[in-house]
């Protein structure tokens, strides 16, 4: 039982048919939604390939072997991946700087790149460093995405108004360049650009699952042909070869993986960010399973790691595929083993049908797909609830757009860093009083009428204490004995909110009890949390200070400087000591 829960965990996929329920209804489900992501995907591969710098047949490559993997070791149900706009941005931003896109070198390092993001995937699941995803925070993705957004949108201006646009550095000097160039525009292209996005506007707000940018291009590609529109300016794909991709080892030496690196942590991050993000807003939704992070990790890389031997280029989570393919019943991942027989048929019997698609109406699908990722809302909530967190988003932004994605990123990155540690630098400390009346204890500034004693100053210090903060605690309780009239007696440290305690933390606490010891004060500690208590124990400060001089709460240690009971053998709590520690980093 044991080895088959063990195997259940490493190939999720078995526990469908072995758990007996798995049955003709759902597959029947699956099967629809299968169908219904197919006929949406195989239009996104192409446009999404060529936005990543590719030929369109490495879109469609990357929705076989990579879609088969993750349906055998994925842990989301509803979660679709394939090609999506921003790992084609970041793949085309990084490796262009190496290699002139649609170039053999190009495909190579791409390649290359792939295989090495889901080797690092993989890696990060084994060491169960799923956690590290964390470090990029919520403003810091939105101000990438949206600005990300602005610039995929940019690079298909080309492709849009049919006309050749230089390779500018920045966006501004792109956009720019069509502006005043912009009624030397092809304007049976640009028709064809405009037509293609209001009819996929129209009918997605009619319908959400119906394939719109398959219809229209469909109805584009016929009227390429008919009217021979590619005579007329119209930029047509041409030639995609038909067949199945076949087994070929990407080249690989050390150097160009040193100059991949940061390519591949970006797109590593963001794309597991992303992936997971989609697949818990799921797994909240549906309740039918539950996702696993590190397995979800290991998924994702198996699948660029095997597929770059495939000629799969990167892949990622797509949103609009896997909410479509939610909505149209997918409840397994079977679903996506449907889609990938519905790219077969198309790389096998349609691809001389993919000769007249226009570029037009693949820049029209991207630019459809891509406007709803400029998060407008996201900025004025931020500027209402929390001005840093606004400001790590606008930073990353104008960052990305005027540096590129994986400056941006980083930019943001430290920049949230640097707020993090500023604010944990400087935490919240409050001096507590009794509110009249209770044996409730609360900060003076949030209760100016309360009782302020003369015989005891009582402190709350919100955060760990460790070598960040440390200088600042010290100085805090300083000012706020000499800006007391007359000397307490005691100092009552309440330390429910301090979680943490490092080596620097104690030699700062053991200073303030010196200098409190000087001034004749007594220190009390209440509400000491467990892995505080052991470590000042270890430390010896607990029998320094004295075993009596710990509390529960503050009332007892009110109690105690009130009427100057004895400490109470039921306190005995306050200093519980374990002596096994929890782990070497303790």
């Amino acid at each position: 039982m044991d080895k088959v829960k063990t195997l259940h965990k490493i190939i999720p996929v078995l526990e469908l048919f072995t758990n007996k329920k798995y049955d003709a209804a759902v597959f029947k489900k699956d099967a629809i939604a299968g169908i219904t992501v197919g006929v949406i995907l195989i239009p996104q591969a192409i446009a999404y390939a060529l936005l990543m710098g590719v030929p369109p047949i490495y879109g469609l490559y990357t929705c076989l072997v990579p879609l088969v993997l993750y349906a055998i070791f994925g842990t989301s149900r509803q979660l679709s991946i394939g090609p999506v706009a921003v790992t084609a941005i970041l793949v085309m931003s990084g490796v262009g700087q190496l290699a002139d896109p649609f170039t053999d070198k190009f495909i190579e390092l791409v390649l290359f790149a792939s295989l090495l993001i889901g080797l690092l995937q993989i890696l990060l699941s084994i060491l169960r460093m799923g956690f590290l995803v964390n470090l990029i925070s919520q403003p810091v993705i939105s101000g990438f995405i949206s600005a990300a957004a602005i610039i995929i949108i940019v690079s298909q201006l080309e492709e849009s108004l049919g006309f050749d646009i230089p390779n500018f550095k920045y966006t501004h000097n792109t956009v720019w360049y069509a502006l005043i160039h912009f009624m030397e525009s092809n304007w049976i292209t640009f028709g064809i650009c405009v037509f293609s996005m209001v009819t996929i506007i129209i009918l997605k707000k009619w319908k959400r699952s119906f394939p719109g940018a398959l219809t229209v291009l469909v109805i584009t590609t016929i009227a390429t042909y008919l009217l021979k529109l590619n005579k007329k300016g119209v930029a047509i794909i041409a030639d995609v070869p038909e067949g199945l991709p076949f087994f070929k080892i990407p080249e690989m030496d050390y150097n160009t993986m040193v100059t991949l690196i940061p390519s591949v942590l970006t797109v590593t991050f963001i794309g597991y960010v992303g992936s997971i993000g989609i697949a818990k807003s799921m797994e909240m939704k549906n309740r039918d399973h539950i996702l696993r992070p590190n397995q979800e990790l290991f998924a994702l890389g198996i699948a660029k790691v095997i597929g770059a031997f495939f000629q799969a280029v990167p892949s990622s989570g797509s949103y609009s595929r896997t909410a479509i393919n939610d909505e149209a019943g997918g409840k397994t991942t079977i679903s996506s083993i449907i889609t990938v027989i519905m790219v077969v048929l198309s790389l096998l019997f349609l691809t001389s049908f993919f000769y007249y698609i226009p570029k037009a109406v693949l820049a029209a699908i991207i630019l459809v797909s891509i406007f709803g990722l400029i998060n407008f809302r996201e900025a004025k909530y931020l500027f209402k609830l929390k001005r840093r967190d606004f400001i790590v988003m606008i930073i990353t932004f104008f960052g990305t757009l005027i540096f590129g994605v994986e400056k941006g990123i980083f930019i943001g990155v430290i920049l949230s860093f640097i707020f993090l540690q500023y604010y944990s630098s400087r935490p919240h400390i409050a001096e507590l009083v009794n509110i009249p009346g209770t044996t409730y204890y609360r900060n003076i500034n949030r209760f100016p009428n309360a009782v302020q004693s003369k015989e005891y100053l009582i402190i709350r210090f919100d955060n760990q204490l460790y070598f960040g903060n440390a200088s600042y605690f010290k100085d805090t309780i300083q000012q706020f004995i000499s800006d007391r009239k007359e000397l307490p007696k005691f100092l009552i440290l309440d330390n429910t909110n301090m979680h943490d305690i490092d080596s620097t933390g104690l030699h700062i606490l053991e200073d303030t009890y010196q200098y409190l010891d000087n001034l004749k004060i007594q220190l009390l500690m209440v509400g000491t949390i467990g892995p505080v208590r052991d470590f000042l124990k270890r430390s010896g400060f607990t029998d320094k200070l004295g075993v009596d001089h710990y509390y529960l709460t503050i009332s007892d240690a009110v109690g105690y400087v009130e009427n100057k009971i004895e400490h109470d053998i039921k306190h005995e709590a306050a200093v519980q000591f374990n002596q096994k520690r929890r782990s070497f980093l303790d």
